[in-house]
């Protein structure tokens, strides 16, 4: 059989890589698209932000609904039906999933399934699942095969250890469930697996929850979720986990002291990810990873070897999935002889938790930690109209300023919707936008939004939603 050739090929179907296949057909490119799994849409469409999304979504209506007791509306106890909840999860799935095959088909980019690996500097090999391989000769090639859960050496082979996918599976409501692991996945599936029913504990290894975030917004949440979860362990550290009939027995250590083991139904596994580029024969084409298993890349997503770009997971922090859209649109830009690069002052990060944390730009933990001089305006939701309306006042809006320019330099929010709220914060940030700037964009009323624009306002002194503050006029 006659090798094929593409122009460009791109390696993984995840959001970044199917952007990056469909940009560059849009530039008139002969475009391949490689995908191992069955479905495109990578991790985050099809195991990942999408499915969670679909069962927080869920699960936060019918905890709003139970919450309008306070309101003057009763409901009966929800009838929670998990095959149905399920259903609906992979039908928004499957909705995304047949899109993105339509689109590639509208666009002309051909989509193999298979294993891909390098056999030289402009060739590869691609082995589908039955074992049948497929040759192809590429001009430029794009790498967005994306990360995979790390694993714990120690943890045994059982059903009831899960990782997020099999988490998002929905398989089963535990009656206890352990996460190891308080960051933003492991919180987004307490979260869920609380709001089901189950008792949820969390062992973290280091001070806090959620790295990244501001303390002073885990606070907020904290306040929040202190009597929803079970017990938090932090600076906790997970040593063994046996597998018996009756549970799964786990024993931690804090500092030094080792303690009882503890029963649980199911424990997940997040304590993070690795970027998947073992097995791709990147020796072939002249790349190695270091030692984290990244591969190291320019503002143009380009490789040490030239013709060669990688974008997404595989290209380091932060492991998002609109970074790598953005990151596959350069890549297939840059290949195609345009002039374009990832130049960008934010790349916001959410947890879809409730409340939800959402942050952008500078924090004050980074600013503090580099040195960098700031100033902040807090905007309290006790003061917002529409917080107070929808019985959610637990969130504040907070953003930060140069102390000359008085330019945004950064902001988070904690709070109901707190990730479609971020969206202004950050394209103030992108803009150069300063505190006038969106203190005199006049925002809705009453809106969550407008919260933004008071903190600006409280910034420049001519807020009157709350109490005068001195020296500001």
């Amino acid at each position: 059989m006659e090798m094929e050739k593409y122009e460009v090929v791109v390696i993984g179907a995840g959001p970044g890589g199917y952007a990056a296949a469909f940009r560059s057909a849009d530039l008139g490119r002969r475009t391949l698209l490689i995908e191992r799994d069955p479905m495109l849409g990578g991790v985050c469409l099809n195991v990942g932000c999408i499915p969670s999304k679909s069962l927080l979504h869920a699960l936060a209506v019918k905890d709003a609904a139970l919450d309008l007791a306070e309101h003057g509306i009763r409901f009966s106890a929800p009838a929670l039906d998990l095959d149905a909840l399920r259903g609906w999860k992979e039908s928004v799935v499957a909705k995304l999933t047949g899109g993105l095959g339509r689109m590639a088909k509208q666009r002309q980019v051909m989509v193999w399934n298979g294993q891909a690996r390098f056999t030289g500097t402009h060739g590869l090999a691609v082995t589908d699942s039955i074992g049948q391989v497929r040759e192809v000769e590429f001009g430029q090639v794009i790498v967005a095969t994306g990360s995979s859960p790390i694993t714990l050496p120690f943890v045994p082979d059982d059903p009831r250890i899960w990782d997020s996918t099999a988490a998002l599976a929905l398989r089963e409501i535990p009656k206890r469930l352990l996460i190891i692991g308080g960051g933003i996945i492991g919180l987004e599936m307490a979260t869920v697996y609380t709001s089901l029913g189950a008792v949820v504990d969390i062992v973290e290894m280091s001070a806090g929850l959620m790295p990244g975030a501001d303390r002073d917004l885990l606070r907020v949440w904290e306040k929040r979720n202190g009597g929803r979860l079970g017990q938090i362990h932090l600076k906790t550290r997970v040593t063994a986990i046996e597998a018996r009939h009756d549970a799964l027995w786990v024993t931690w250590m804090v500092g030094e002291e080792v303690g009882d083991p503890t029963p649980y139904d199911a424990v997940l596994v997040a304590v993070g990810r690795v970027p998947n580029t073992r097995n791709l024969g990147l020796e072939q084409v002249g790349l190695a990873p270091d030692a984290r298993g990244f591969l190291t890349v320019d503002r143009q997503q380009r490789t040490a070897v030239a013709h060669v770009f990688a974008i997404g997971d595989v290209v380091g922090q932060p492991m998002l999935a609109h970074k790598a859209t953005h990151e596959g649109h350069v890549a297939a830009e840059v290949a195609a002889g345009l002039a374009s690069g990832m130049d960008v002052r934010q790349i916001p990060s959410v947890a879809y938790t409730d409340p939800e944390v959402a942050w952008c730009g500078l924090t004050e933990t980074a600013a503090e930690a580099a040195g960098t001089p700031y100033e902040k305006a807090v905007f309290p939701w006790l003061a917002s109209g529409r917080a107070l309306a929808n019985g959610r006042t637990d969130g504040v809006t907070k953003l930060l300023f140069d102390p000359e320019s008085h330019r945004i330099l950064g902001g988070a929010i904690v709070g109901l919707n707190a990730g479609d709220l971020i969206g202004e914060v950050a394209l103030a940030v992108e803009m150069g936008a300063d505190a006038t700037d969106v203190a005199r964009t006049i925002h809705p009323h009453p809106t969550l939004i407008e919260s933004v624009g008071l903190a600006a306002e409280l910034f420049e002194g001519v807020c009157t939603d709350l109490p005068p503050l001195r020296g500001k006029s």
